[in-house]
């Protein structure tokens, strides 16, 4: 069994066919987010609303043993170009139900019912976490203040997803 890292590295994807590096919000936000809790930032992306662009950027990050967990914002609506869970979840290994229904109980407070338009997804491909989760910068907030930034505190109890970085590929 591999050890714990001491640095947890992630990707960072925008997925959008308006946004690019001088109007993208939320990828910057992630980043320095990532950043401040000590994390590294390895790459980050801005991808068209494209399955097969997506999972080709997914595949190359899956396979960067340097990238522990990629987050995508971005696509998880209902409109016809939303497609990043279609995108993600044919890469899992293990899709993590949890994740969702969380997310929609923190955005619930947030937004209220409008939470029901979010398609925020999470699961694990090659050993690496992988979450989709809305574009907007009220979303992002609330999935990173609220769920992923204590879930990578490795000082998070009684457990948190660092712990089982090393055990991910188990067969």
């Amino acid at each position: 069994m591999s050890a714990i890292p001491d640095m947890i590295g992630f990707a960072v994807m925008t997925v959008s066919d308006s946004r690019d590096s001088k109007t993208d919000k939320t990828g910057p936000w992630l980043r320095e987010q990532i950043s401040a809790e000590g994390h590294a930032v390895i790459d980050h992306a801005i991808v068209a609303d494209e399955i097969d662009a997506i999972q080709n950027q997914l595949q190359a990050w899956i396979a960067d043993p340097a990238i522990h967990a990629v987050i995508a914002t971005g696509g998880t609506g209902l409109t016809g170009r939303d497609v990043t869970p279609e995108a993600f979840k044919p890469l899992y290994d293990k899709e993590m139900d949890g994740f969702s229904a969380v997310y929609h109980q923190v955005s619930f407070r947030s937004v209220g019912v409008s939470t029901i338009q979010s398609r925020a997804t999470a699961g694990i491909a090659g050993g690496t976490y992988l979450f989709a989760i809305p574009g907007s910068m009220g979303g992002c907030k609330d999935v990173w203040n609220h769920i992923l930034k204590d879930e990578f505190d490795r000082t998070h109890r009684p457990c948190n997803l660092v712990d089982l970085l090393p055990r991910l590929t188990e067969r």
